[in-house]
């Protein structure tokens, strides 16, 4: 319910007015506030005001009445009503024409008429109105309270609020997961998932609708194809955004003309219901990802002394110890990369960085469910733990499966997410899920030193790798390698040339010059000049099999151990 203009122009005292411009506009015109003022206008009127005026200021001066009206205009106004008879006796055509112009309603009062009278009969219509939206608001927090109190879903929320609005709704998390909606919405919900990671909902960037309501200063408008989706913080007791509201628009609805003042107590009451509903809820769920998190760091660091132990622990908060497990340790390599493309607030990357894991944590129970695999994951120092149930006739097939579905998965959603894996062995016993974990953490760290990030790598695999890795401990194997291959580094620190890259490759194909020159894009000369340039440096032979076979290894080492 609001005030028109047409409902002033019924009122007693304005029976002589008359409409001069915008006599279209006078049932659709919403009034919020009513003055009387005079020149200057400056700040002093408001948005939806009518405006009582006698031009006294004009000095019968069409330019300065002029001047005046299109002040009055410019600070967006109702209606402005003009008393005619001592300052003016005349709205002029060119003002009328002006007002018309610019969809503007323009009255014409007797001077007889007085403005107090009017601001009285207009503020009992304000004060009406208001005690309607008052009665209206608080029948709608008492219904959504009713809902919390009944401990209702969030769809039901959701729901209400729809029939309420009058156009759909969708509730997530900080991180842009949906958690509820109040009805399909195909098109923006297939492509949800792709706004969130692309960082365009839930948007970050603030930009205020209204610099005088404190609630539509909070709200944020976003243009997707055919939806205008409006955006609404829900604010926790912490005074952190914790959650989203959002309203889905045509993309040719008016957002002023959508935020009513009965719409904007709806949303008010909304976000203060959402924000009880996720606080009960939160506090389960921190509780259950914090229980889950702190049993797998008591497993990978062998806390539990006995099976007895852990599988009471276990079956606590849903996990079933009895299957055979293996871990895998995932490393997100580029999110900060990715994030800077964004074009962000550096205070926003956590939130989307969070929201990256979750897709990422996501995607792998979804793989293991594909699967019919039971899966235990958390997030513990910038990387995913997962202990996959292992088949322990399939070797490492099931493994191969899983990380290939993931892969798959990752590509349809985060397609530039570059991930780096470790695989541990199985290993028997309640030791085994530590064991597990050393293997995979192992493995992740050879793979990354040896064929860089991306890749993935089974500790099985490694046997090499780790003999390399405990030469490279060893206190005289290390100053021999290091004394070997530390001028090569020097070099390539002051000259920024890659001289253990040139004889990597060149051991690669088998000292072959021709086929070395054309995998390293040079030419035969000045290949031969990089392989003398090495034998001078580290003082020994390429022909000799032993220096060779000394400075493959100390690279080799070198690599693993750097």
């Amino acid at each position: 319910m609001s005030l028109q203009i047409f409902d002033i122009l019924q009122l007693e005292i304005m029976k002589d007015a008359k409409v001069l411009s915008g006599s279209k506009l006078i049932t659709e015109t919403v009034v919020k506030w009513v003055s009387a003022i005079e020149m200057p206008v400056e700040n002093f009127v408001r948005k939806n005001e009518f405006v009582l005026t006698t031009a006294i200021g004009c000095g019968h001066s069409l330019e300065e009445f002029e001047k005046f009206v299109k002040d009055v205009i410019n600070s967006e106004a109702s209606a402005l009503a003009v008393a005619l008879g001592r300052y003016i006796y005349e709205i002029p055509k060119e003002v009328i024409e002006m007002a018309e112009k610019n969809n503007f309603i323009i009255i014409e009062l007797p001077w007889e008429v007085r403005f107090s009278s009017v601001i009285e009969a207009v503020m009992v219509k304000l004060n009406h109105v208001s005690n309607e939206e008052s009665r209206r608001s608080e029948k709608v927090q008492q219904e959504l309270l009713n809902l919390i109190l009944k401990e209702a879903d969030l769809a039901c929320i959701s729901t209400y609020l729809n029939e309420h609005l009058g156009f759909p709704v969708i509730i997530t998390d900080q991180t842009g997961t949906i958690h509820a909606q109040s009805k399909e919405i195909p098109n923006l919900l297939e492509n949800w998932k792709g706004y969130v990671v692309k960082g365009i909902i839930p948007a970050m960037k603030s930009v205020s609708l209204s610099p005088h309501d404190p609630m539509i200063q909070k709200i944020q408008k976003i243009k997707i194809e055919e939806h205008c989706i409006v955006q609404l913080p829900v604010i926790q007791v912490s005074g952190n955004t914790q959650n989203y509201l959002f309203v889905i628009l045509a993309s040719d609805i008016i957002l002023d003309s959508f935020l009513t003042q009965n719409t904007v107590n709806v949303l008010e009451h909304a976000v203060t219901t959402i924000a009880l509903w996720f606080s009960r809820k939160n506090a389960v769920e921190e509780t259950k990802i914090k229980l889950h998190a702190s049993f797998i760091n008591e497993l990978i660091n062998g806390e539990y002394n006995s099976w007895e132990q852990a599988n009471s622990r276990a079956e606590i908060i849903g996990y079933n110890l009895k299957l055979p497990y293996l871990c895998i340790i995932g490393a997100p390599e580029n999110l900060k990369e990715l994030f800077k493309k964004r074009k962000l607030t550096v205070e926003a990357y956590q939130q989307w960085a969070d929201s990256m894991i979750h897709y990422i944590k996501e995607e792998i129970f979804y793989a293991a469910q594909a699967l019919n695999k039971e899966v235990m994951i958390t997030y513990h120092e910038e990387k995913l733990l997962v202990f996959l149930e292992h088949s322990l006739d399939s070797k490492n097939e099931s493994i191969t499966n899983f990380l290939d579905l993931v892969d798959r998965r990752m590509r349809n959603l985060l397609p530039n997410v570059i991930i780096s894996w470790g695989i541990g062995n199985y290993n028997e016993g309640i030791t085994g899920f530590k064991e597990s974990y050393q293997n995979a953490k192992i493995a992740l760290n050879i793979g990354r030193n040896k064929k860089g990030i991306g890749h993935r790598v089974m500790y099985e695999n490694t046997r090499i790798d780790r003999l390399l890795l405990n030469l490279f401990q060893n206190p005289d194997m290390k100053e021999i390698i290091m004394s070997t291959i530390e001028p090569l580094v020097e070099y390539n620190i002051q000259r920024n040339l890659d001289l253990i890259e040139t004889i990597s490759t060149y051991n690669y194909y088998q000292g072959n010059v021709s086929q070395t020159a054309r995998a390293l894009f040079l030419h035969r000369q000045s290949l031969l000049y990089r392989l003398r340039k090495i034998e001078e440096l580290t003082g020994l032979s390429l022909v000799d099999p032993d220096d060779l076979f000394l400075l493959d290894l100390s690279i080799k080492t070198w690599k693993m151990g750097c």
